[in-house]
């Protein structure tokens, strides 16, 4: 092999204070692992000797521990795009250390492009081969890989053994031009292939490889409960229906789905209801519950960006390849999250709100409008463009505490132009072609907890009237009575 061989401390070593790295994969699968785990061990010697030393951090979504949770515990990082869901990043960002942007996850590739995230000096790229004139075969995630790739000064590629070589044919790899005159992106059905099995790099970029054996940092998510069941049921129950009705074409349409366990539960009851017939996934992320329903025949092919599945399963895909590799593909982002493809496809968008209110906006992002959960994500740039868009979420939180049907959301990431359904264990409120006062009975009636009910009623009342009711003095008063007295329960609108 023409490139040299080098340990990760050596490639961590050739990163400078100040610059900007992207990074391969989508969620931990297909992230490095071996050179920031090393680069956060520099930085702490580096601190130690009283040396600043921070980088800026671009990926195509959320990374494992040995990238966000290192570089965050060694206060190696000064900025970061666009996503996370690491605890020590999130505890980083709320206290104000780390200068977080949240971007939808297809407007990364573009912006970096474009030169608004400023310019990527090294790319570190994980991969199950690479070959001397310049291909490199990717793993389980793909990201922005394509993009930084190209635009890097240096490339490092971890190799890693982990991966098996059988997934080489499983990717799809396509980069969009910058504007103006693009073309459009071919895609009209969720299994049609567009790239190439491989990115082409320029070799003479490439600064060193470094062999890994290091399985990916897969997040285990927890058993099913009463209302995750419920609340994908209650999933299940509304496409049902619009099946019936004909709204939904009885062939179904492609689903994406967020990631979680009410993402699992809601693939799950999809799966087991004998009124909906077998579905294709043009989604960015594909968890073991997809490819359970793979194997059951129940889901026909998965578009994706990331198999962001526990290694066990992600065993059994490289175990049995012969069977899945005609109904996986795995592509960039930008791709996988296009909204000109979403709308074409005429996708189902599936995604987990933080609290939505009465009028139909979500907040998917901040606890009481000002603490960063992980980020947007992939859900705006399909909630935007889906043939129906479906928000869900238990009707409460912390123990009852919460209500996740508030007045006003205390931050708002998906409007109500945007968002068409509301589903909790309660219940299904559908806001489609509803006023604002119909949205709102349908949401108090539907999805609110009985315990906050007629709270909600009871705002209304003194809302000043209009297209939209509010009180602005009392819209956030059930977000304050909670970080005043910790029980929204308590709220009493006559305070206000």
């Amino acid at each position: 092999m023409r490139f040299k061989f080098i340990s990760a401390a050596e490639a961590a070593s050739l990163i400078k204070d100040g610059d900007i790295i992207g990074l391969s994969g989508f969620t931990p699968a297909g992230s490095p692992k071996a050179v920031t785990h090393e680069l956060a061990r520099m930085a702490e010697e580096k601190h130690a000797r009283g040396e600043h030393f921070q980088v800026g951090i671009i990926t195509g979504a959320s990374t494992g521990d040995s990238c966000d949770g290192a570089l965050s515990r060694a206060k190696a990082i000064k900025f970061r795009a666009p996503y996370t869901t690491n605890t020590d990043f999130r505890k980083a960002v709320n206290s104000g250390e780390i200068n977080y942007t949240d971007i939808h996850l297809s407007q990364v590739a573009q912006r970096l492009r474009s030169g608004f995230l400023g310019h990527v000096s090294m790319a570190i790229i994980e991969a199950c081969e690479v070959t001397d004139d310049g291909r490199v075969f990717l793993t389980s995630g793909v990201g922005i890989t394509p993009t930084v790739a190209r635009l890097a000064d240096k490339i490092v590629i971890e190799l890693n053994a982990a991966h098996s070589k059988s997934i080489i044919g499983m990717h799809d790899l396509y980069e969009m031009e910058r504007p103006p005159f693009r073309r459009p992106i071919p895609i009209v059905k969720p299994s049609d292939r567009i790239g190439q099995p491989y990115i082409q790099i320029d070799p003479d970029k490439v600064a060193g490889i470094v062999e890994t054996n290091i399985p990916d940092e897969a997040r285990a998510f927890h058993d099913p409960d009463p209302i995750t069941d419920k609340i994908g049921q209650n999933v299940a129950e509304f496409l049902a229906a619009d099946l019936r009705k004909g709204v939904i074409p009885s062939s179904f349409l492609p689903l994406q789905s967020g990631v979680g366990n009410i993402a699992n539960a809601v693939l799950s009851a999809l799966g087991k209801d004998p009124s909906i017939p077998p579905f294709e996934m043009y989604t960015e992320v594909i968890q073991n519950s997809v490819i359970n329903l793979i194997k059951e025949g129940r889901i026909k092919f998965g578009s994706t960006c990331s198999l962001s599945v526990t290694n066990d399963c992600l065993q059994d895909i490289y175990d049995h390849m012969d069977f899945f590799r005609d109904k996986l593909v795995l592509r960039p982002s930008e791709i996988s999250n296009c909204p000109e493809v979403v709308r074409r496809l005429g996708v189902i968008s599936m995604n987990t709100a933080i609290e939505a209110d009465i009028y139909g906006n979500v907040n998917s992002t901040h606890i009481c409008g000002t603490k960063m959960m992980n980020g947007i994500g992939g859900s705006g740039d399909f909630t935007r463009s889906a043939y129906i868009s479906i928000f869900s979420c238990p009707s409460t939180a912390k123990g009852g505490c919460i209500s996740s049907i508030v007045p006003m959301v205390s931050h708002q990431d998906h409007s109500e132009h945007s968002v068409n359904v509301i589903i909790t264990e309660q219940g299904i409120a559908d806001l489609r072609g509803k006023s604002p006062m119909e949205r709102a009975k349908e949401v108090i009636e539907h999805c609110a907890h009985p315990d906050y009910k007629q709270l909600l009623w009871d705002y209304l009342k003194i809302a000043t009237k209009g297209h939209t009711s509010h009180s602005l003095a009392a819209a956030l008063g059930m977000h304050q009575v909670f970080l005043n007295k910790g029980d929204m329960r308590l709220t009493d609108w006559g305070d206000f």
